[in-house]
């Protein structure tokens, strides 16, 4: 069993509020436009991490992390990746791979809105976690908490900070 805090869209800003909730975690996965990467070394320091790069961020986060974070967390096959569109709208860039080998669980961030939903025709849970930094036109900054043990994704729950 293995408790997930599941984060995007930092675009450099992480406080004390954030790094409380990474503390309570036993993984950290970061869906990418991470900004400066002292919000991914902070994390690091605390809990074991897996990233994306997103758009914005520059050579050193994408020398740091893949465009694409495939692995097994427990029995769970999680896909990460930046830009990844929904269910019946991906990006084309991962459209194809996704339909011919789907994963459990698909994450992306960049949208900055919070959501979660079940992939009915690929047979998956997409995940995106909204936008916890403080750049953007979103106005709650969000990220998202589960378990996954075994093969089964449960307790799920949006955490929820202030308006920009």
């Amino acid at each position: 069993m293995k408790k997930i805090l599941l984060l995007s869209d930092t675009h450099s800003y992480i406080d004390d509020a954030i790094l409380n909730h990474v503390k309570q975690a036993d993984e950290v996965w970061h869906a990418g436009d991470i900004g400066d990467l002292n919000v991914t070394n902070q994390i690091k320091k605390l809990k074991p991490l897996k990233a994306v790069f997103g758009n914005i961020d520059g050579h050193e986060a994408r020398a740091e992390f893949p465009e694409n974070n495939r692995f097994i967390c427990e029995n769970v096959d999680v896909w990460i990746t930046h830009i990844g569109g929904y269910p019946n709208r991906y990006d084309l860039r991962i459209r194809e791979d996704l339909k011919k080998n789907p994963p459990d669980l698909f994450i992306c961030g960049h949208s900055h809105i919070l959501k979660v939903m079940p992939d009915k025709k690929l047979n998956l849970l997409h995940m995106n976690p909204g936008a916890v930094g403080k750049y953007g036109f979103h106005k709650v900054r969000t990220m998202l908490r589960f378990i996954i043990d075994g093969s089964n994704i449960r307790d799920l729950e949006v955490i929820e900070f202030e308006s920009r």
